[in-house]
């Protein structure tokens, strides 16, 4: 059916398992949440689909037996762990040493931190500044999703560096007088609070603030995901011209590699987090709204 809400994911960084296996294993986690965070599965009114840019970096994706954290299904019954039922978590130490950095570095005006930090440590992210040729190849994949879905509702849930992909595309279309039609957007484990990221996006955009196609913005981030230290985006980041700002919620990734040991940034742990399944059903509901409001003025 034309107007079937999507959901339309875009990975992160590094070298990933082939396409259709990710994007299969994007919609399991996505619907393993919904079933033990909502007691139900909504999802069938749903379209899943997928933005793949990993072969734009590397030339053969992850083998199977090379996959240390394949998405496989989680232990236990009931909802996924969240920091909601404690206090509120304050920033690790990690969060506070980097925002001193990063206050020395705007005073300085250099950031050889960030520099060092995405170079190292976020290689992906460091090839999308100083390679034109691969920055243009994956906006333009995710170009071409929206453009394919172009009149349905959508939400766009964008991992790691899939979320600056995402946030450069929706403002660049914004410039050229084509946004796509109103969307929600669901960043995880976004480095958008990185100085150096926050700096570049102000040179090519002018200015950091919600892209005009936005109806709402959810922020996931977990305490423990280094890609996530910085400024808070509701606070970096200001409102577009509807009045949405970015809603930030600390999550509880609860990822574990098959063979032991955690991994706060992982997509699979954010997919299943409480956090994103309520974001599913606020944009089913909305949606649904919506429908109800335009078969109300056509009657």
């Amino acid at each position: 059916m034309q107007d079937r809400p999507v959901i339309l994911g875009i990975h992160g960084l590094a070298n990933k398992p082939p396409r259709d296996e990710k994007q299969k294993w994007w919609e399991a986690a996505i619907r393993e949440g919904l079933a033990r965070n909502l007691g139900h599965d909504p999802s069938e009114r749903l379209r899943f689909d997928f933005v793949y840019w990993a072969d734009l970096r590397y030339g053969e994706p992850v083998t199977a037996g090379r996959n240390r954290e394949p998405y496989y299904p989680a232990r236990g019954r009931g909802p996924f762990p969240s920091p909601e039922a404690g206090p509120p978590p304050g920033p690790t130490l990690t969060d506070r040493v980097y925002r001193v950095l990063e206050w020395l570095q705007e005073k300085s005006g250099r950031l050889l931190v960030d520099d060092v930090f995405i170079e190292y440590r976020l290689d992906d992210l460091w090839g999308y500044y100083k390679d034109a040729a691969f920055r243009d190849a994956a906006r333009e994949r995710l170009r071409a999703a929206l453009a394919q879905h172009a009149g349905r509702p959508l939400l766009l849930a964008a991992h790691s560096m899939g979320s600056l992909i995402a946030y450069d595309v929706l403002r660049l279309l914004e410039a050229d007088g084509a946004p796509p039609r109103r969307l929600h957007l669901v960043t995880m484990g976004a480095p958008l609070g990185l100085a150096e990221v926050k700096h570049r996006i102000d040179q090519e955009h002018g200015g950091l603030r919600v892209p005009a196609a936005v109806a709402r913005w959810t922020n996931l981030s977990d305490r423990d995901d280094v890609a996530t230290v910085g400024a808070a985006l509701d606070e970096a980041y200001g409102p577009n011209a509807a009045g949405v700002r970015p809603v930030e919620h600390r999550v509880i990734n609860a990822y574990r590699r098959p063979r032991g040991g955690t991994n706060p940034h992982k997509s699979y742990g954010y997919l299943r987090t409480p956090q994103f399944s309520r974001a599913v059903a606020a944009f089913l509901a909305d949606e649904t709204a919506e429908a109800r409001v335009e078969a109300e003025a056509s009657a």
